[in-house]
């Protein structure tokens, strides 16, 4: 793998995709922070089919904290580890209240400072909120770059660091939601469709699928 081929690799995939964002529905920062919250080790299918009825009653952390603890559980009891879930967005909430005015933060260290936020979601939010090139990098990003050549890595950290040293600077900004959504439909864990893959001769998988 060399920057010319990283290069086509993103060219194809803007070509296929000129405007990709995540699946997660939202309308605002706020919304966006909780589904992202919500979505961990969850799909992103079930946590829209939570705040589709959650985000009409609670778009704000106001409303959110309005509902409490156990009424928030109610909306997410169809995701996993809605518990723990519920009690970190409670908890989030407070926070933007006594620290932000209300507001999603735009700085790294005042997310991630939030209950449930760590650095991938952290970087969803700035890269899909605010428009930063960052790129969060989950499972599917993960085996997509090390698969594919891309960026490999022995981790999470380790993926996204190379990710964004070789990453031409004009794709960085969607360059997240290019893999995930790779990963996520063409290059499966199990049985990657090759067949299917728009990368499929600038990949160094071996083991490719007919």
């Amino acid at each position: 793998m060399n920057a010319q081929r990283r290069r086509e690799i993103f060219q194809r995939l803007q070509a296929a995709n000129p405007h990709p964002t995540t699946e997660l529905v939202h309308r605002s920062a706020f919304e966006l922070l909780i589904a992202v919250m919500l979505s961990a080790q969850a799909t992103d299918k079930s946590v829209n089919i939570a705040t589709a009825t959650l985000f009409p009653v609670a778009d704000t952390p106001e409303k959110m904290l309005s509902l409490g603890e156990d009424g928030l559980k109610q909306h997410i009891r169809s995701i996993g580890l809605y518990p723990t879930k519920a009690k970190n967005v409670i908890a989030t909430c407070q926070i933007l209240l006594d620290k932000h005015a209300g507001e999603v933060p735009h700085d790294r260290e005042s997310l991630e400072a939030l209950p449930g936020v760590g650095r991938k979601t952290a970087n969803v939010i700035l890269n899909t909120a605010f428009g930063e090139p960052t790129i969060a990098v989950d499972t599917h990003i993960f085996r997509v770059a090390n698969r594919t050549g891309l960026a490999p890595g022995k981790n999470v950290e380790e993926v996204e660091a190379k990710l964004l040293r070789h990453v031409p600077a004009e794709f960085k900004l969607d360059a997240h939601h290019w893999l995930i959504l790779l990963g996520r439909y063409v290059c499966k864990a199990r049985k990657p469709e090759c067949a299917a893959c728009v990368i499929r001769d600038l990949c160094d998988f071996k083991d490719k699928t007919a």
